[in-house]
């Protein structure tokens, strides 16, 4: 058994330990915001945050969370009314959307840790995470209007 925190809820999974923690929030725990895009940790899509810092969940073994806390997009905030949330909205950065959740979570682990970044903080701390649609200039303006909020 491994007890973990998911979304400010104390969770018990009766799984393999070497599960990669994507699959038990996704297919154990129902939380389908969190997405599989390559499955060895270089595109960001299933970017998660355990105790407050971002990870790749594809390659995070849920054996190595044994009480830690773990926040996805769907507990960033519960009516989906945080800062970051809202600045994506409305710099409407999403075209596909696929890789979105990833981002806003990279995103928001940033402005916890630098409230006010330059754009070369925010391209290191957004440069693990790809955007097939290109849309970087409007993640960097949304990630400035999120901290100008805060």
């Amino acid at each position: 058994m491994i007890d973990i925190t998911v979304n400010g809820e104390a969770r018990r999974l009766d799984l393999d330990p070497e599960m990669p923690l994507l699959w038990a929030l996704r297919d154990h725990l129902e939380l389908t915001g969190t997405k599989y895009g390559c499955g060895i940790a270089q595109c960001g899509a299933c970017t998660v945050h355990v105790d407050g810092a971002p990870v790749r969940s594809c390659q995070t073994r849920i054996g190595d969370l044994q009480g830690r806390r773990v926040t996805t997009i769907e507990g960033l905030h519960r009516e989906g009314r945080h800062p970051v949330q809202l600045a994506w909205i409305e710099a409407q950065v999403p075209q596909c959307g696929y890789c979105q959740s990833g981002q806003i979570m990279s995103a928001a682990a940033l402005l916890a840790r630098t409230p006010r970044p330059t754009d070369a903080e925010i391209d290191a701390a957004m440069a693990g995470n790809l955007c097939r649609c290109g849309t970087y200039q409007r993640i960097r303006a949304a990630i400035r209007a999120a901290s100008s909020r805060a």
